[in-house]
């Protein structure tokens, strides 16, 4: 399994009342958006990902925020069926590897991109992506390491998220705003849902942009 290639926007969740979990998870994944990464956040976060798993067997529920070795074992006893990391190191590298599930290792410059590919990694997320250069900067990355793909996240949202979809090295982009806080605060499921089906329509974006495979 890929995770780039599961939706073109997995949306990063932070769940603070585990029993928000389920139903969270429904309306994005009837919204088409299957892939959902909890990030490790907050304390509800494990007994979300095993809510999760356990009913929502259509949802592809990962974890984020991904730091140390036991994370990667909490996560996956926990269900989690894919890892995401904002940076990564040779341990952390290691234990994700060894995990047994696809992960996503976080960088932001050149020389941790080689470093991945070096390692056998060609997908990784880029993070912060804003910050850290944008479009611009994986554009510029798409010539000279062709063979690397990246998820986008951090300062991503509806208005920029096509632009980077169109990359050839983008295969999905990582973001909240199918998620606003009055929406998930009022547990309006409904309104997640036709926010997550609007993000699954950029689809067809990612498609055209003849992301590299």
């Amino acid at each position: 399994m890929s995770v780039l290639d599961l939706a073109p926007v997995v949306p990063v969740v932070v769940i603070e009342d585990a029993s928000d979990a389920v139903p969270l998870a429904r309306a994005l994944v009837a919204g088409g958006l299957p892939a959902i990464e909890v990030t490790l956040r907050t304390p509800a976060a494990l007994d979300a990902v095993r809510a999760i798993a356990r009913e929502v067997p259509e949802a592809v529920v990962g974890t984020g925020t991904v730091v140390t070795p036991e994370q990667v074992t909490a996560s996956v006893a926990a269900g989690a069926r894919f890892l995401v990391s904002p940076g990564w190191t040779d341990v952390l590298l290691e234990a994700m590897r060894a995990s047994g599930v696809p992960f996503l290792p976080g960088v932001s410059t050149v020389s941790e991109v080689v470093a991945l590919l070096e390692r056998g990694v060609r997908e990784m997320k880029f993070f912060p992506a804003q910050a850290a250069g944008g479009t611009a900067y994986l554009k510029s990355l798409a010539g000279p390491l062709p063979q690397a793909r990246f998820c986008p996240t951090g300062g991503i949202g509806a208005a920029n998220a096509p632009e980077y979809l169109s990359l050839p090295n983008v295969g999905c982009v990582g973001g909240t705003w199918m998620l606003p806080a009055d929406a998930t605060t009022a547990r309006d499921w409904a309104r997640v849902e036709e926010l997550a089906r609007a993000a699954a329509g950029l689809r067809d974006l990612r498609d055209a942009g003849g992301t590299c495979r």
